[in-house]
């Protein structure tokens, strides 16, 4: 067991190193807000500044939405003239549309508008958020559109230096994995590893090969130069897709578009969970739809997490035991070795996590029980979408809709 719990620790180790290494990472070239201010007035007789629409969909994002909004404000490069800021309010239940309008008032920007969104309409399948995009993105008027969730935090520059690379690279979509912060428990366990999952599954090159099949997107951040946007159909075409940004990106690529996805820890930060139950309500909605419904895919994520973080301890106490019960054999000893370097490999494995999504490897000796919680999640996840049954977010009931009609 334990040999086994070291073969599967040291090919997963060697993979999301070998992806941490290789990916593109985003930085900001300037070193000030002030100094990006001063660049950005000499050149604006020179270069046609682009307009930017920042498109913040918010449903129940109360303890969100106004640090999101803030954050966005700041961008140092863009004239005011060049951005606008459009915050839809998704029917949210609680605060969120007050916070967001009080704000508008008290800061008196003309960047800022707070739109309150419109029911769905009848007899249609709209998942998600792609609703309350489609109605933001018909008053938006940039050449780009970044559409971000509630609980990004941008950095001064971030919107700067997304564009920069849009038009440098000639992307169609720029998304990215920002900085990933976590505070509670339930958050240093799982989210690391679910980081590490999305890692081994979809490298950065691959996904950036325009003729590899490899597609996805972060729909907390998601650049798109507006042409690209209009010509796969925007969130309108994926109105029925519950995770419609990787089927944006999949539509991209086919469309022969260009993608770009890289490390972004740079530009923004997010905390998407604040505790443990919405941790296991946002990963089990998204996990088995995030695989397009493939059994075998969800499952293998659940076995790779308990080969990978559960097997290494699981061996490791079960060899303590023996050795304190029955004593000790040359044998018992080799293989205690081996299942600590298995578990000394865990700790390898987060600092290549820590490369990609900025998590530091706190907690790691805890990684058998956030193994554990990945693998039960991925699981749940298959149930929920396949059957319905408490299938949520943030008590909005959440449904498939029926093929067959």
């Amino acid at each position: 067991m334990t040999i086994v719990a070291l073969l599967g620790t040291l090919l997963y180790a060697a993979k999301l190193h070998r992806v941490a290494v290789n990916a593109p990472k985003l930085t900001i070239a300037v070193n000030s807000s002030d100094r990006a201010l001063s660049e950005t007035n000499q050149q604006r007789e020179t270069v046609a500044l682009p307009r930017v629409s920042v498109i913040i969909p918010a449903y129940n994002e109360a303890d969100n939405i106004e640090a999101c909004i803030l954050s966005v404000l700041q961008e140092p490069v863009l004239p005011p003239e060049h951005l606008e800021v459009w915050v839809l309010d998704d029917q949210s239940s609680d605060a969120t549309l007050a916070i967001a309008q009080a704000l508008q008032q008290s800061l008196n920007d003309p960047r800022l508008r707070v739109l309150t969104g419109k029911p769905r309409p009848d007899q249609q399948t709209w998942m998600g958020k792609n609703w309350a995009c489609v109605q933001a993105a018909t008053y938006a008027t940039g050449e780009f559109l970044l559409f971000l969730d509630a609980d990004v935090r941008l950095k001064p520059g971030a919107i700067g230096a997304a564009i920069e690379i849009v038009e440098e690279k000639h992307v169609g979509l720029l998304t990215l994995c920002p900085e990933v912060v976590c505070g509670c428990l339930a958050e240093w366990l799982v989210q690391p590893w679910m980081m590490s999952l999305l890692m081994a599954g979809f490298d950065f090159n691959e996904v950036n090969d325009p003729n590899a099949e490899a597609a996805f997107a972060a729909g907390m951040f998601m650049c798109f130069r507006r042409t690209a946007y209009e010509q796969v159909g925007g969130h309108q075409a994926v109105a029925d897709q519950a995770v419609e940004d990787v089927e944006l990106a999949r539509r991209l690529k086919q469309q022969g578009l260009k993608l770009y996805y890289a490390v972004g820890a740079n530009l923004a930060s997010v905390r998407m969970y604040r505790s443990l139950a919405a941790v296991w309500e946002g990963w089990t909605k998204n996990w088995h739809l995030g695989s397009r419904r493939n059994l075998s895919t969800s499952l293998f994520s659940a076995t790779i997490m308990l080969w990978v973080c559960v097997l290494p301890w699981l061996g490791l106490v079960t060899l303590l035991y023996q050795g304190a019960t029955v004593g000790l054999t040359l044998l018992n000893v080799l293989a205690i070795a081996i299942a600590l370097t298995a578990i000394a490999m865990q700790y390898r494995i987060r600092c290549s996590i820590e490369r990609v999504a900025a998590i530091p490897p706190r907690y790691w000796w805890l990684t058998g029980i956030g193994g554990l919680l990945v693998a039960a999640i991925a699981l749940v996840s298959i149930i929920k979408t396949e059957t319905g049954w408490g299938w949520t977010w943030r008590g909005r009931s959440l449904q498939l809709p029926d093929k067959s009609k």
